[in-house]
């Protein structure tokens, strides 16, 4: 069992070098691409399309918005995961069922998803959006949104097994090796 995180800014390459990453772990095992985004206009469709088209039939696609810890909860040693991407996750989290939710809340599911991980058998890939390296938003929504995303990572990073932050194409090893 692996667990991968990896970090990037909006297009940086941080899908296909996870993807490239899960390749090189499944010559046995079942792929699995764990979606969590919502197509909530047509610019967002067209984004999706694209990711979809660019994965060969060897991907079992599972859409997964919300109940993310209860899909990882299924696989086994036999499966790699890839869930892009964490962020999509936290933000459909805020928005459940269109009312922000509490910090709490929020906080419970990142913790109910790091036990999740923890305890699984798959090798599993998580691709994530750095977004703490900009400004500080000036809604308060946005700042909510940002600081649960950041902490999501540094949650996630301390129980994987590697991080990678990619920028430009370039994958840079933060923590264990990129070596599949």
């Amino acid at each position: 069992m692996t667990i991968h995180l990896v970090l990037g800014g909006a297009r940086s390459g941080k899908s296909s070098f996870a993807e490239a990453q899960a390749q090189k772990l499944s010559s046995q095992k079942a792929k699995h691409y764990v979606a969590t985004a919502i197509a909530f206009d047509d610019e967002m469709k067209k984004r999706i399309a694209h990711h979809q088209a660019s994965r060969d039939e060897e991907w079992v696609e599972h859409e997964c918005p919300i109940q993310l810890p209860d899909l990882l909860a299924t696989f086994s040693d036999q499966d790699v995961v890839l869930v892009d991407c964490l962020t999509l996750w936290i933000n459909n989290i805020i928005y459940n069922d269109g009312e922000t939710l509490h910090e709490t809340k929020i906080k419970q599911q990142v913790v109910r998803l790091t036990k999740t991980l923890e305890q699984s058998q798959a090798d599993i890939i998580l691709v994530s959006n750095e977004v703490g390296l900009g400004v500080i938003p000036l809604g308060q929504v946005s700042r909510l949104f940002v600081d649960h995303a950041g902490w999501t990572n540094q949650a996630i990073a301390r129980i994987a097994d590697k991080v990678t932050f990619v920028a430009a194409g370039l994958p840079m090893p933060l923590k264990g090796s990129t070596d599949g």
